[in-house]
């Protein structure tokens, strides 16, 4: 193409140095445990699984935790019973070392909990390829380091994992710039999962280009920021408490509105390119140097669909000029959640 256009789903990926290829594009499934958005149900989140095989989204990231009995992953394993879909057509990534616990009651409030222990992370990763229906996994992430186990020994045990044959590939994700440099002294790495946008752009200091060094692929989320980049958001949008998006300062106060602001400012390149704004937000996040992935999140078939139109937006140096100049308008954006 001319003019420096580039259209997303030519692009061929690689995942690193592993035999994993990649689509642009991945469903990042932690919504469909319906723990943090409200009305999703089990055979809604199966409905949206089915959507993105269907759609050509063979790219399906899970953990152990999305969902305090795995609701994820079993969701996962009856969308491709029912789309009947061959095994080795989708990759499913997969975490271990974060399970939820409940006080000795059982009642709420439930918490998150990292475990790196060994023992823990092999006994995670055999209960969700029980309920993911499957012999293995095509990528296996450290969820997040466990401050109290050296990250040798979860490293370690990953390799065993691999070794095993119970996944294709290992990755690690929301680390430190020393933690990724530690788990690869241990253990070879496929990829690295990270949150990354146009308003979060931290690891462009050195988790990305550590990545692009040492041939291991990032794999970003939050792409469009639990939906506030997607351009549907209002002046007046507010979350219920149910709704974990209200404990964050980008959907907050004058945060919020210059946010939105920037959004105003990704429209009239939309308009030109004939695509939604989401679309331009997921081409461009696709095309930055070291991604490998992007996932984008959705509660819905229809979401899934809106969101796969992005493999048809193609960008070209006019679209990515308004964009930069869009990025530089709004600076550094509050990014860190409110405990």
């Amino acid at each position: 193409m001319t003019n420096g256009m580039h259209r997303m789903n030519e692009s061929t990926r690689e995942l690193g140095s592993s035999a994993l290829h990649l689509g642009p594009l991945g469903l990042g499934c932690w919504p469909l445990a319906g723990m943090t958005r409200e009305g999703v149900d089990r055979e809604t989140a199966v409905t949206t699984v089915e959507a993105a095989l269907e759609a050509g989204i063979l790219h399906l990231d899970t953990a152990y935790c999305y969902g305090e009995q795995g609701e994820s992953e079993t969701a996962i394993a009856a969308a491709m019973h029912r789309s009947g879909i061959s095994r080795n057509r989708v990759v499913i990534a997969g975490k271990c070392g974060i399970h939820w616990e409940r006080d000795a009651s059982g009642s709420p409030p439930r918490r998150q909990c990292v475990d790196g222990r060994p023992e823990r992370l092999r006994s995670e990763v055999e209960e969700s390829l029980r309920r993911l229906a499957t012999d293995r996994l095509d990528l296996l992430y450290l969820h997040a380091p466990d401050p109290q186990v050296p990250l040798a020994e979860s490293a370690g045990e990953l390799r065993r994992l691999r070794d095993e044959g119970k996944t294709r590939a290992v990755g690690v994700s929301n680390v430190k710039l020393h933690e990724l440099e530690a788990f690869a002294s241990e253990c070879p790495l496929a990829a690295c999962q990270m949150p990354f946008n146009m308003l979060q752009r931290d690891i462009e200091r050195d988790i990305l280009p550590w990545c692009r060094s040492h041939g291991v692929g990032v794999v970003a989320y939050w792409p469009l920021m639990k939906g506030l980049l997607a351009g549907r958001m209002g002046r007046s949008t507010t979350f219920p408490s149910s709704d974990s998006r209200h404990k964050y300062p980008l959907f907050n106060g004058d945060e919020f509105q210059r946010n939105l602001d920037f959004v105003e400012k990704l429209r009239p390149v939309a308009r030109r390119l004939g695509c939604e704004v989401a679309d331009v937000v997921l081409a461009w996040t696709a095309e930055q140097p070291g991604i490998a992935a992007v996932l984008f999140g959705a509660t819905s078939p229809e979401q899934v669909h809106e969101n796969a139109a992005a493999m048809d937006c193609t960008l070209d140096d006019e679209a990515r000029r308004g964009i930069t100049e869009a990025i530089a308008w709004r600076g550094p954006a509050a990014a860190r959640v409110r405990h």
